[in-house]
């Protein structure tokens, strides 16, 4: 008779915790900032196109410096490598916060702040999503990204409103609250390096705390930082399993942000307070709230492809509907529905990607998918900012839902999407790749 071995609850692992709220708080400084650097650029501005160019440099930059996120995550200790992002972005949120007190912020300082906090993101946040391999077993993989995604939706949820608020103050308060939870990272980041230390000086091996190449004696010859990033894309796009599923996310991604930063652009240039934009964005966090607190129920009994799929038509609709309407809280309403089940989707997709990826190779495919699954997101912005002066509003979100639509039928008809398992198969699924030539 085989016993099951005892479920992992992930309220008592401590470092999962600590490491939860170190995320959390660096999450929440970006969700501030990135609510807040649009609504900024147009202030200071009064142009959406030069705003989308504000917002796409820093998207081009986070995406070019995840590259070498990747690499330094394998290379060197995640959890270190988490604290000095955090104190790297003490310092930046500080800066920020002087510049807007000084009365400082032009568009050449707005591009200058957005793109040195992407090169912050993208340097180490890879590390941060990394080391979560190390804290959390496979078996618990999915309910982890699961909690993740609760976690996600209530930054969204308080991002909005908290944003709309300080933004009211004035761009300062965005600063300050940003470096308050910086501190709380770096903080949080430097409890749990201190955890593990001890637990290797009272002779704990943690392996799979460190990089593949620190566990041997002997000092390793490491490969140009090329190669290795080229390693981490031959590896990820040799798998039917993960590597072909990244042209839809790319899409659907380019698609829907497009259209919601359409629709930022357009309710600011309308007249509405930031406050209401805010509000409006704290609606849809609220809809992913309650839809993270259903995936843990999802991920277990439904396919991950299946869920992608409907989650991905979702996001359609969402999108074309959009269109039509022009009141706020209609526009929530629309958009709410339309993410409901996106945090199920992403929990199952990362959850098998996390368990389907070694440990050694981790940081660098993970940088590979955000560059493959994300490379196209810089125009988004782009198109929300030079539709608008060009198309007008409606015409830009139908462009947006057509995108949307072309994912569709490329997630229908790909079958390595479809046939992704539910949570409890994702092991064998994936070693079945592994095989592979």
């Amino acid at each position: 008779m085989t016993i099951a071995p005892p479920l992992h609850r992930l309220s008592r692992n401590r470092r999962y915790l600590v490491w939860l709220i170190s995320d959390t708080s660096k999450g929440l400084a970006a969700s501030l900032f990135g609510f807040a650097i649009p609504l900024l650029a147009l202030i200071v501005t009064g142009d959406p196109a030069q705003a989308g160019i504000i917002a796409g440099a820093g998207m081009v930059t986070r995406l070019l410096t995840t590259l070498a996120g990747g690499v330094l995550a394998d290379r060197h200790r995640r959890i270190a490598l988490m604290l000095l992002g955090s104190l790297i972005g003490i310092v930046l949120a500080a800066a920020f916060t002087v510049l807007a007190l000084g009365g400082a912020l032009t568009f050449l300082t707005l591009l200058l702040a957005d793109v040195l906090l992407a090169a912050r993101s993208g340097l180490f946040d890879v590390a941060g999503e990394s080391a979560i391999k190390e804290i959390v077993p496979d078996a618990a993989m999915g309910r982890a990204q699961a909690a993740n995604q609760g976690r996600d939706a209530a930054l969204q949820l308080a991002g909005g409103p908290l944003g709309g608020l300080l933004l009211g103050i004035g761009g300062w308060a965005v600063g300050a609250a940003m470096t308050l939870c910086h501190l709380i990272a770096a903080g949080t980041a430097w409890m749990l390096q201190r955890a593990i230390r001890r637990d290797r000086s009272a002779g704990a091996d943690d392996d799979d705390a460190r990089p593949s190449a620190e566990k041997d004696d002997v000092t390793p010859v490491r490969p140009s930082a090329w190669a290795e990033i080229r390693e981490g894309f031959g590896w990820l796009i040799s798998r039917p399993d993960l590597g072909g599923v990244l042209l839809i996310i790319t899409i659907v991604n380019l698609g829907f942000n497009a259209a919601t930063t359409t629709v930022v652009y357009a309710l600011q240039q309308a007249g509405h307070s930031e406050a209401l934009i805010g509000a409006l964005s704290a609606v849809i966090g609220a809809v992913m709230l309650v839809g993270a607190v259903i995936a843990p129920m999802l991920v277990p009994r439904i396919g991950a492809g299946t869920l992608a799929v409907f989650g991905i038509i979702g996001i359609t609709a969402g999108a074309a509907v959009v269109s039509m309407v022009t009141e706020p809280w209609t526009i929530a309403v629309v958009l709410g529905a339309a993410v409901f089940l996106l945090p199920a989707l992403n929990a199952s997709m990362m959850g098998y990607f996390m368990v389907a990826t070694p440990t050694h190779l981790l940081g660098r495919a993970n940088s590979a998918a955000g560059i493959l699954g994300m490379g196209a997101m810089p125009l988004a912005p782009l198109i929300a900012g030079f539709g608008l002066t060009w198309l007008g509003r409606e015409m830009t979100l139908l462009v947006c839902a057509a995108l949307c639509a072309a994912a569709v039928v490329l997630a229908v008809s790909n079958k390595a999407l479809r046939a992704l398992p539910v949570e409890s198969r994702w092991v064998e699924h994936a070693k079945q790749y592994e095989t592979l030539p």
